[in-house]
């Protein structure tokens, strides 16, 4: 008696290919913060953003994956960095496809110098290898408006929508109603840059107050969204790479944030009129937008301490590591905090490989 042939397995849908990849992006970002920290304080952001990227390549490079690099951070810093367009993962026949979003250190200017504030970064969202789900924003920095679930659930029930043009007084009275809280009473964060110099006086004007940061401004766009960090809102010009990797984490937390590129220059205006044209210039994105569809996880590992994460610690001869993993198709929020015996671990380095 013949047997009736297998069944076709039917294809894996995005979120079970997310679980089959997260831990190997956790991985990486582990790797990438153990392979920095001896730059942590060394005045040298530019070694210590090789290592980490070295410790990225060093993981994917052993990941059945077929990644595509549509957020990198090379070109931007004229840096070491991993580039946009490059591919990750070793691209072997039937592996899932992954739009990939890194930064290898978030805050190379905090671990130059010792301070706090620094960690790596990846994104994913799944994709059926023929359109891109992550949008790259050629601008240097972006206008940044972002806040949390509460703020989210207010305006599901029908408060005005906040823009990026409103005066920052209706902003703060807006999120101010939605939180249930007077003004005087909201936390605000802005990165200290003469640039904000204007934004900070008319904040302490209206009675909030203010956390100001030197650097890392995915951390500080994730507060609010943050249960117990204190933070109610984020605003001001920051990077556009951390823009779509906090995008990606977003997705998870239920906060939201408005985007909107912001030429340094007239000569960077110009280039970008050539690139976009003046509609995407001047386009106001939103999370959905910037990281389209259900597909999206974010991990990040610290370096040195931060609101999100602690930092690289060292306790009884062991390296511990604390990392958060989103995934937003479950809203699952893990937060792993990781043991490294470092005379058995191996780092894996695209740099000492082969």
């Amino acid at each position: 008696m013949s047997r009736p042939p297998p069944k076709k397995s039917a294809p894996l849908r995005a979120d079970d290919l997310e679980r089959t990849l997260e831990f190997d992006f956790v991985r990486a970002t582990e790797n990438a913060a153990l392979n920095s920290l001896p730059w942590l304080g060394r005045g040298d952001k530019n070694s210590a953003d090789q290592a980490a990227c070295d410790a990225i390549y060093g993981v994917l490079d052993h990941t059945h994956c077929c990644g595509t690099v549509i957020i990198g951070e090379g070109i931007k810093d004229a840096a070491p960095g991993i580039f946009v367009g490059e591919r990750l993962g070793r691209w072997t026949k039937g592996s899932p496809h992954f739009d990939i979003a890194v930064d290898p250190i978030d805050g190379t200017t905090n671990i130059a110098y010792g301070l706090p504030n620094s960690l790596s970064v990846i994104a994913a969202s799944a994709t059926d290898g023929r359109t891109h789900h992550m949008r790259h924003l050629p601008s240097f920095y972006v206008e940044k408006l972002a806040w949390g679930p509460g703020v989210t659930a207010a305006l599901a029930q029908g408060m005005a929508p906040l823009t990026l043009d409103l005066p920052i007084e209706q902003t703060l009275g807006a999120v101010a109603s939605a939180l249930n809280l007077p003004v005087s009473q909201l936390v605000v964060c802005v990165l200290k840059r003469s640039r904000h110099d204007e934004l900070i006086r008319r904040i302490r004007q209206c009675g909030a107050a203010l956390r100001l940061i030197t650097d890392g401004d995915i951390t500080a766009a994730l507060a609010p969204s943050m249960p117990g960090s204190g933070i109610d809102l984020y605003l001001g010009i920051g990077g556009a790479t951390e823009a779509v990797l906090t995008a990606a984490a977003l997705k998870t937390l239920g906060g939201g944030m408005l985007v909107r590129m912001w030429p340094r220059d007239e000569a960077e205006k110009t280039a970008l009129l050539q690139e976009c044209g003046e509609r995407e210039l001047s386009r106001v994105f939103g999370i959905d937008d910037l990281v389209c569809g259900t597909s999206a996880i974010f991990c990040a590992t610290g370096i040195s301490d931060s609101p999100l994460l602690p930092g690289i610690k060292v306790e009884n001869g062991r390296v511990v590591t604390t990392s958060i993993l989103l995934r937003a198709s479950s809203r699952t929020v893990r937060y792993m905090r990781t043991l490294h015996d470092l005379k058995h671990k191996q780092v894996r380095l695209r740099s000492k490989s082969g």
